[in-house]
């Protein structure tokens, strides 16, 4: 199974973990995003640019311009990550993104965020089963330090994820959520100054 077929079966959110080939081909491309990341992580860099090249390669499509990648970073699977213009992710960030992990412009993500893009079945006989289901970030958003953000969660262009929260949920825009589940604490307003 090519990247472009297990991309479409990760897409669709169909569960995998029985079919052998499917395993298999995500296990390739696996051993192939280590590679980037011991370069990412390991080797000194005398610009960012050499970083969002490097990301742009283990992904296999463009990053935005202007990305900002702050080693360590860590992605088991490291092709279903789409990044806009002028992302910035600080260090320690662990992206699960088999899903499918979207980044709008203008985000910032804190450190050691953890973006988990599946879940295993419930059932511990079927516990090798594994559902996937992709996390869009908008536009300008900010995401604290240590936050979780789970499968299935979309979070509203400009809004705030404070340190520590675990977002299992949609976030609107423009509200600032904390806590563990996360909730909306406020409404953002725009300064009129």
């Amino acid at each position: 199974m090519d990247l472009k077929e297990l991309l479409e079966h990760f897409d669709k959110g169909e569960p995998f973990g029985e079919d052998p080939e499917i395993v298999l081909s995500m296990r390739q491309h696996i051993q192939e995003t280590r590679r980037f990341l011991f370069e990412i992580n390991n080797v000194w860099h005398e610009d960012e640019t050499e970083i969002a090249e490097l990301f742009s390669k283990m992904t296999g499509r463009p990053v935005g311009k202007g990305l900002r990648v702050e080693p360590p970073f860590y992605t088991d699977f490291g092709k279903n990550i789409a990044i806009g213009d002028y992302v910035f992710i600080n260090s320690g960030c662990k992206f699960q993104d088999q899903g499918g992990i979207y980044i709008g412009d203008e985000t910032f993500v804190g450190h050691n965020v953890v973006m988990a893009t599946l879940d295993h079945d419930i059932d511990p006989e079927k516990r090798h089963i594994l559902y996937p289901a992709p996390i869009y970030i908008g536009k300008r958003v900010w995401i604290g330090s240590n936050v979780v953000i789970t499968k299935g969660v979309t979070i509203g262009d400009n809004s705030v994820i404070a340190a520590g929260a675990v977002v299992n949920r949609d976030v609107p825009a423009n509200v600032i959520v904390g806590g563990v589940p996360a909730t909306v604490l406020k409404m953002i307003t725009a300064n009129k100054e």
